[in-house]
């Protein structure tokens, strides 16, 4: 488990390095904070007892991501390459499908590091925050909680159906998100009949969405669209701004998102590593 000191110096270290990289860095602070015993997710380097590099491996699934950081004034010692082959040596031994390498899309440092690492560009992840758009909703597409096992059973099989994960890798995921995170988990209906499903995080004055995703077979009908307003006029009305994580792998994937007013301010890219 990470200790709170620990997560303290992740932080102080982010700060130096997104300061001076001018860039922002996905840490998920959410899932440091919740890590289990079961299996070493991060990996630390200190100097003169400040640490000044860090690698978190963040397991989705049949994928883990893996994402660090090295002091300004420590890069080019070899120090991020250790943490990262200590990374892959973990992911390997699990018996991880895939591995990503995440890097901002805005660093020039970490584009240039990954060039000397056997990988191939996957997917870009959008954080995108909701800007005064014009919303109207729908009565027939609507959002509840997630309380049945027929809920749990139509979620599973979106997290197959539309992230690609087997239906064991599903249960394991979402049941450690109901675990250690108190999010909402809603089930959106269209007309009655479980349509899609989506994930709303709310803390210090933002709500995020995570995990949206609706039918194969009910996609380019609107669902989507006006679910996503239901829930934007929703978090709005308790004065929280609304956030966006997605991956797209082009530009056009992202009219829908912002067809209801979500903007990019940041995005990150994702290297699958090839062993």
């Amino acid at each position: 488990m990470v200790k709170e000191k620990q997560i303290n110096e992740i932080k102080a270290l982010q700060e130096v390095c997104e300061k001076e990289g001018r860039f922002q860095l996905k840490l998920n602070f959410d899932m440091l904070e919740n890590r289990t015993e079961d299996f070493q997710e991060d990996f630390f380097y200190y100097e003169d007892s400040k640490l000044v590099g860090f690698l978190g491996s963040y397991g989705f699934g049949n994928k883990v991501e893996l994402c660090g950081m090295v002091h300004p004034d420590f890069r080019r010692k070899g120090i991020f390459t250790g943490l990262l082959e200590l990374g892959l040596a973990e992911a390997k031994k699990r018996e991880i499908k895939t591995i990503l390498l995440n890097a901002p899309t805005g660093s020039h440092t970490a584009k240039e590091f990954l060039k000397t690492i056997p990988c191939t560009y996957s997917v870009s992840e959008y954080q995108m925050k909701w800007q005064q758009t014009e919303l109207t909703e729908d009565p027939k597409v609507t959002l509840r909680p997630s309380v049945s096992i027929e809920d749990w059973n139509a979620e599973i099989q979106l997290e197959v159906s539309c992230f690609g994960f087997s239906e064991k890798e599903a249960e394991e995921f979402n049941q450690r998100i109901r675990e250690n995170h108190i999010d909402q988990n809603l089930i959106i209906e269209a007309e009655g009949k479980t349509a899609g499903k989506m994930r709303v995080s709310e803390a210090d004055g933002e709500a995020w969405i995570y995990g949206f995703a609706v039918f194969p077979e009910l996609q380019g009908k609107g669902i989507g669209r006006k679910a996503l307003t239901k829930v934007v006029k929703t978090e709005q009305q308790k004065g929280l701004s609304v956030f966006l994580e997605v991956e797209a792998r082009n530009a056009h994937a992202l009219r829908l998102y912002e067809s209801c007013g979500f903007r990019s301010y940041h995005s990150q890219d994702y290297y699958q590593y090839i062993d």
